[in-house]
């Protein structure tokens, strides 16, 4: 028997939240081996996870439930708040000093999509494996 899935999850409270899903999520790119066959990838993930769990405290100003599910083709980096407000992309603003997250998963992931749920929303972005092809998408 083969297995297909693996995956992981954990809440992040606001009041540490962050900086805890960082380290969270770069542990488990180790037990992956991401961190050190992809530095770069791995780092894009932590920073998509920063930037997640950053905008469900800020936006929703609830918790943020992360789940990473890794399929051998996609890590699936989901992050789920209490707001039904989806993001959306701002127009570049050399002006403001927040808004950009999205423009930084949009860059970093290879693809992302937002889903309404009936208690929020969830966020998933999708990494390509290090030097895999990907037969599927979600």
């Amino acid at each position: 028997m083969s297995v297909k899935a693996v995956g992981w999850a954990r809440s992040f409270p606001v009041s540490y939240g962050v900086r805890a899903g960082r380290e969270w999520a770069r542990e488990h790119l180790d037990v992956l081996g991401w961190s050190t066959q992809a530095p770069d990838t791995a780092d894009s993930v932590v920073l998509t996870v920063s930037e997640l769990v950053t905008n469900a405290h800020v936006h929703a100003h609830s918790e943020a439930q992360v789940v990473m599910v890794w399929d051998g083709c996609c890590l699936h980096l989901s992050v789920s708040d209490s707001s039904d407000m989806l993001p959306a992309e701002k127009a570049p603003d050399e002006e403001r000093t927040h808004g950009r997250g999205m423009a930084i998963v949009d860059a970093l992931a290879d693809e992302w999509e937002a889903h309404p749920r009936s208690d929020g929303k969830t966020v998933t972005a999708c990494f390509h494996a290090p030097g895999g092809t990907c037969t599927h998408s979600w």
